[in-house]
């Protein structure tokens, strides 16, 4: 149906032969539906492909974003229907079942439902990822959630709350309560909701009277669940006996880990607890191993600054950093560098605190400073290792820095990264560290500053009107403000209403050239190593932010709350 459906949308002039070939390109690295890159891409919207393939199957179609599907409707089909046969019941007519359904042919689907619900079934056509949507809107959260929420009610009349006094926590009740179904159900719930959603952090807070359940989505917080609080001790012990942490102490901070399987995937959550006022707060990472096989050009690159970091990295010896604040990418973009460089012939060390993802094919030590295994004393063993390509995962001290330093200097190529604003202000944070200009000059290769802003959600993208002369005050030429058109997400269900889906990286790529290198040993300040690198070709941030709001990517808002010049 793939091939078939890009050459029946070609023919009938709804999208050119390069789109269907830049579609069916990333098809095949994202086993996508072509139907959902082709709306997520922008190359057709999402009610033309809808009313289109309507027709092509002879069946009228539903807009599943537009209407409001009663809750009697929902549970007419069972949620592991709906989901095994991505579909979706709308509403009932004449006594007969109508039913949104990717694939109105379907007659295994269509005869199951028949006999699941005692009812005759009207197909409706609606493309996957709105169906995915309405499930997830109507079965995932609001129908699993309250029989969740019903089941803790019974759960907390039927238990006391547990009891502490002076210090003395009862371990065995903790640890019966965490293991009782409606703890259980509800800590898989959130982490398989958090997976579904493409959640980055998940916080789980105590306070006075509430446990507050929020989920970091595209690198800002929302409430998700509330609970009484007699919930928290038992829901925090469930998540501390999955990641074999302690849950008779509750005084000090604690550090574990969580490895679950969703679907196809494989995902690793890194959890924190922190004792606060009002009880422990939890912080789980999830990293999901499958984003640490992305490819470089997926990142955000301009073609140019792509082009210029692949130079840098297939140097044979030298230092790149990357700097950034934390949670601006800089893992994923030297995760995606080494995965480039991963070959049979080349024996890649990394040290990392935490090792986030697992690479096959590379060697990743976990500091342990606790026993002694620093950054620094890691780094001494590695040259003794035989490394081609060193990774250390942060330079926080003058020791690490130049260690680092001095293996780029001998015949190694060394990735890291460093917290600075910007990528001419890493030369001074390295001169601050207490390391000589010479050594800098004569080992870095190339800085590298990224932060992340959100993209603008492709089911609600809208052209908005902003005055030329604000344009230019952000950057704009007056000519390229005078004609460029500006976007905005309105908010719709895919986007949870925030006008944004995904996130992209903005770059700062400073290639070191000879004039450079001689302005480091010359003493240079940060300005004028700013003023050379842009002279160079260097694109600042803002400058990177401005070209994604030029191609529709991303808001002004994004941008400016990103960067500063």
């Amino acid at each position: 149906m793939t091939t078939l459906l890009g050459q029946l949308l070609l023919w009938n002039k709804i999208i050119t032969q390069d789109q269907l070939d830049e579609a069916l390109e990333e098809q095949k690295k994202t086993k996508k539906r072509l139907g959902t890159i082709l709306i997520e891409r922008g190359f057709v919207e999402e009610k033309t492909l809808n009313d289109f393939l309507s027709k092509q199957y002879g069946v009228k179609s539903v807009d599943l974003n537009s209407i409001e599907i009663p809750r009697e409707i929902v549970k007419k089909i069972p949620a592991n229907i709906a989901k095994k046969y991505v579909l979706m019941p709308v509403g009932v007519e004449n006594g007969k079942l109508k039913v949104a359904i990717s694939d109105p042919t379907n007659i295994f689907a269509i005869d199951e439902v028949r006999f699941v619900t005692g009812m005759n079934v009207v197909p409706l056509f609606s493309n996957e990822r709105s169906i995915i949507r309405a499930i997830d809107k109507y079965y995932g959260t609001s129908t699993e959630l309250e029989e969740i929420a019903e089941s803790l009610d019974e759960f907390s009349r039927d238990i006391n709350v547990l009891k502490e006094s002076e210090g003395e926590i009862d371990v065995d009740q903790l640890e019966k309560s965490a293991e009782e179904e409606p703890i259980v159900k509800l800590a898989n719930t959130i982490l398989s909701r958090a997976v579904q959603e493409g959640v980055s952090d998940i916080h789980i807070e105590t306070y006075e009277n509430d446990l507050r359940i929020r989920y970091r989505i595209d690198g800002k917080l929302r409430t998700v669940m509330t609970f009484a609080k007699s919930m928290a001790p038992k829901l925090i012990s469930r998540f501390k006996i999955m990641s074999k942490l302690n849950i008779a102490e509750k005084r000090l901070p604690q550090d574990g880990r969580i490895r679950i399987k969703s679907g196809d995937k494989d995902i690793d959550l890194r959890v924190s607890t922190l004792p606060t006022v009002y009880g422990e707060k939890v912080v789980m990472r999830v990293l999901d191993r499958s984003s640490i096989r992305v490819e470089l050009e997926s990142l955000g690159f301009e073609s140019n600054d792509l082009k210029k970091y692949m130079s840098a990295i297939k140097k044979p010896y030298g230092m790149i950093l990357v700097t950034g604040p934390t949670g601006s990418g800089k893992t994923t973009t030297l995760y995606a560098s080494l995965n480039k460089l991963n070959r049979e012939d080349v024996n890649i060390i990394t040290v990392e605190d935490p090792v986030e993802y697992n690479i096959e094919g590379i060697n990743q030590v976990h500091v342990k400073e606790d026993i002694g295994l620093t950054f620094a004393s890691t780094l001494r063993s590695f040259l003794r290792q035989d490394p081609d390509i060193i990774m250390v995962g942060e330079i926080r001290d003058s020791e690490t820095a130049e260690i680092a330093i001095r293996a780029a200097l001998t015949g190694h190529l060394v990735f890291s990264t460093i917290h600075t604003n910007d990528a001419p202000s890493t030369i001074m944070r390295l001169v601050d560290m207490g390391i000589e200009r010479y050594l800098i000059a004569s080992s870095l290769i190339l800085v590298l500053a990224q932060r992340l802003v959100r993209k603008i959600c492709p089911y609600c993208k809208k052209e908005v009107y902003v005055p030329p002369p604000a344009l230019e005050e952000i950057g704009f030429s007056k000519e390229e403000a005078g004609r460029m058109k500006v976007y905005k997400g309105q908010g719709c269900d895919f986007c949870n209403d925030t006008g944004y889906k995904g996130r992209i990286a903005l770059y700062e790529i400073m290639p070191i050239s000879e004039k450079l290198r001689r302005m480091i040993l010359d003493g240079a300040s940060t300005d004028e190593i700013r003023k050379e690198a842009i002279k160079e070709g260097t694109s600042s941030l803002r400058m990177s932010g401005l070209k994604k709001i030029k191609e529709g990517i991303t808001t002004i808002d994004e941008v400016m709350n990103a960067t500063f010049y």
